[in-house]
């Protein structure tokens, strides 16, 4: 089979909530055999970047702040929503990155692109790698956010993610991908 072949065609929508961080559709669709799938339910997001974000030192930054949907804390890679302002997806990590850490990076690497849920979500995380960072400004947080910094060895990264103490799983495959591109994960049988 094609994958052409297994994809919807979306016959109508119909918006049920529309609000800054959030909005909820229903979908009708009909499957390529001809089936009518009513309602399909899917949840708009922006497009989100983060970063697994390394400063000239070698320190890799990480951010600790409270998440209410779980109600508690959690570290995470620096990172956040793409803005309308943003040209590219790699300003956007740019910003987030400045605006959260103070710190600005010498390159930035695309590690590609995962979805949190393709079932019901529509956005996509736009992963990358900072490299070289050096602190050029206190953070610039945004109304609702407090975060603290942390400055972390390889090592001490590892021993999070090994300790299952990073649970934000974008972050992890984050993670993963940057230590692929910095040949820290071999694979063997």
């Amino acid at each position: 089979m094609q994958d052409e072949d297994l994809k919807w065609k979306t016959l109508s929508s119909e918006y049920l909530f529309k609000d800054t961080w959030l909005t909820a559709r229903k979908d009708r669709c009909e499957r390529s055999d001809g089936k009518i799938v009513d309602p399909y339910y899917v949840m708009e997001y922006p497009e989100w970047v983060n970063a697994v974000a390394i400063t000239k030192d070698n320190k890799i930054l990480m951010v600790k702040q409270y998440r209410h949907a779980i109600g508690d804390v959690s570290i995470e890679t620096p990172g956040g929503c793409v803005d309308p302002t943003d040209a590219t997806f790699e300003d956007a990590v740019r910003r987030e990155l400045l605006e959260e850490t103070g710190y600005s990076f010498e390159t930035v690497h695309s590690l590609g692109r995962i979805s949190a849920n393709p079932s019901t979500n529509s956005n996509w995380m736009h992963m990358f790698i900072a490299l070289g960072g050096h602190k050029i400004q206190e953070q610039n947080l945004d109304e609702n956010e407090q975060i603290e910094i942390l400055e972390l060895s390889l090592e001490e990264l590892m021993q999070l993610v090994d300790e299952k103490r990073i649970i934000q799983a974008m972050h992890v495959s984050t993670i993963f991908y940057a230590m692929r591109y910095l040949n820290k994960v071999n694979y063997t049988l």
